[in-house]
């Protein structure tokens, strides 16, 4: 005899928080796109340190840098979906995002091998997303509460 969820359409903590962090990165995206909310606009280059255009004035931003953005953004909203995929994108994602918060610390923001580019704000940046995202993934994982009416499992 097959179970059907008491609420259809229902998510969990977990996907909540996926598609959360996936649509501020997709905002993210978006804003350094927009003159005014990305300073130096003018100068925004397709890759490379060389780029000074600045998202808020504070964190240096590219054309890929800004797409990887909103692609990381459409994974999590997308992701967000099933419990197990939410989880996946958070804690990986997570390692990303520490990994890259390695990576800025370790190449110098000058070097042709800063491609995204990064730079101190945007480092810091990393690894609170790296440990928020991985914290999230491993203390909302442990609840099956849904969020619309539905019970606990």
């Amino acid at each position: 005899m097959a179970m059907t969820h008491a609420a259809a359409g229902a998510r969990t903590r977990l996907q909540l928080a996926s598609q959360a962090v996936g649509a501020v990165f997709l905002l993210v995206g978006i804003l350094g796109f927009i003159p005014g909310i990305t300073s130096n606009f003018g100068s925004l280059g397709l890759a490379g340190h060389a780029s000074e255009a600045m998202l808020l004035g504070v964190f240096q931003v590219s054309i890929l840098h800004n797409i990887v953005h909103m692609l990381f953004g459409v994974a999590g909203i997308l992701m967000g979906r099933t419990p197990a995929q939410a989880k996946n994108f958070l804690l990986y994602g997570g390692i990303v995002y520490l990994i890259l918060w390695l990576y800025g610390l370790i190449v110098g923001h000058e070097s042709a091998a800063n491609f995204v580019p990064v730079n101190t704000a945007d480092n810091w940046l990393h690894f609170l997303l790296g440990v928020g995202m991985i914290a999230l993934a491993l203390l909302l994982s442990r609840e099956s509460t849904t969020v619309r009416g539905a019970v606990r499992g």
